[in-house]
């Protein structure tokens, strides 16, 4: 998923980008609200990690108005306070989960999929495509019967395209699953993974719709 987190501590954020890529996302960081919103204006996130407590405002405030804009964006907040009259507070204002800090890295990027999995990302917990058995929540992949290692941005890639499986994906969809802001894409960047994910999944698995994009192929 294409992720925004918004938040101010630079370890804290280097963290959970780094956390949230290795689980296949890609994930644009703000360190304030205005930058938050500048990114938002541009892109259409898929999912929002939003501090409370920034150096411009109250991350409340900020959600209060993507309820408002009848944004339904999955957000969970992050905060220091974890006072009950604090939680009900920031779950009215519509977030979808909390965590207090300091909190685990890894029930984070748990809790992200689970709230992933109440709004429908993960529709079909598994997926058979062919030979394949696809565990998209869980990131697990066998071919055969047979585990198969695909890395963070390989993930991105298939996600993507089983996500639209027998449909066409643009080219440029695929580069937004696979890059966050201030990343540097090359122009053969999405044509080297797709081939790595080939190789690995089936060559015949990736159907190629020259001036249009890619296609998972189901049947």
């Amino acid at each position: 998923m294409r992720i925004l987190l918004v938040e101010d501590d630079e370890a804290l954020g280097s963290a959970i980008c780094e956390h949230a890529e290795a689980d296949g996302h890609a994930v644009d960081w703000a360190t304030d609200l205005a930058e938050a919103r500048h990114c938002a204006s541009v892109v259409a996130y898929e999912f929002t990690l939003l501090d409370i407590l920034l150096p411009d405002g109250n991350g409340l405030h900020y959600l209060r108005d993507m309820r408002k804009r009848l944004h339904s964006t999955p957000v969970i907040a992050m905060t220091a306070l974890d006072s009950s009259s604090h939680m009900i507070e920031v779950l009215d204002a519509g977030a979808d989960d909390y965590v207090v800090k300091p909190f685990s890295l890894d029930q984070l990027c748990a809790r992200i999929r689970a709230v992933a999995r109440r709004r429908g990302y993960y529709e079909e917990p598994t997926h058979t495509v062919g030979a394949l058995t696809i565990h998209l929540a869980e990131r697990r992949l066998h071919r055969a019967g047979q585990y198969v290692y695909l890395t963070s941005r390989e993930w991105a890639v298939l996600d993507c395209l089983l996500r639209r499986s027998g449909t066409v994906v643009p080219k440029a969809k695929i580069e937004d699953a696979l890059y966050r802001f201030g990343s540097e894409i090359e122009s053969n960047t999405v044509e080297v993974y797709v081939h790595r994910l080939r190789k690995k999944i089936g060559g015949d698995r990736i159907a190629t719709e020259r001036g249009l994009g890619y296609r998972l192929v189901i049947t």
